[in-house]
């Protein structure tokens, strides 16, 4: 009686642990804090900025992808919210951000990466920081993918992924229309 019952159990734990979402990012109502990058492709090219300050306020959808974990998947949902943007206009933009001990890998790959998928509004960018990335935004390094919806630099939603694809767009931009008021 008592094994099938501890079976249970920790079964139960398991599925509990492993469904359970991953604290990444700033929560939301927070300030949006300064994001240091590298431009790589977009708006802002070839050049360290402070994206956050770039923006002005503008919504925004700040992508946190770790770059040894990208894959098609994470590119489908890069290239899916991209067209969201796009469609819900506002001034609203996507900037992903490449995790990236090796810097200089990732500012070769992601123009290479830019003319494969043709992002038209999202900012490819490498944190300046490292794998890691910008302490103030507190991204967990088990999060492949962490996602900020923001605006009038307050984060106004947050997503963490280590297994996505384009399917997992619809709550984002939820999000971002909640944000500019289009929903």
């Amino acid at each position: 009686m008592t094994r099938p019952l501890f079976a249970f159990s920790l079964f139960f734990l398991l599925t509990t642990v492993a469904s359970a979402e991953i604290d990444s990012g700033p929560k939301e109502g927070e300030k949006t804090p300064a994001l240091k990058v590298s431009a790589v492709v977009g708006e802002i090219e070839d050049k360290e900025v402070d994206y956050v300050a770039e923006r002005k306020g503008k919504p925004t959808i700040y992508v946190f992808v770790q770059a040894d974990k990208f894959d098609r998947p994470i590119a489908r949902y890069l290239k899916e919210l991209d067209k969201v943007v796009s469609d819900i206009g506002k001034d609203a933009a996507v900037v992903a951000v490449w995790l990236s001990d090796d810097q200089d890998a990732s500012k070769t790959y992601l123009p290479r990466m830019q003319k494969s998928i043709k992002l038209g509004n999202t900012a490819l960018t490498v944190s300046v920081d490292g794998k890691a990335g910008p302490n103030d935004w507190v991204i967990n390094d088990r999060a492949f993918v962490t996602t900020i919806v923001a605006k009038d630099n307050k984060v106004t939603a947050r997503f963490s992924y280590q297994s996505l694809n384009d399917t997992d767009v619809p709550d984002v931009e939820k999000a971002i229309k909640k944000t500019v008021g289009k929903e």
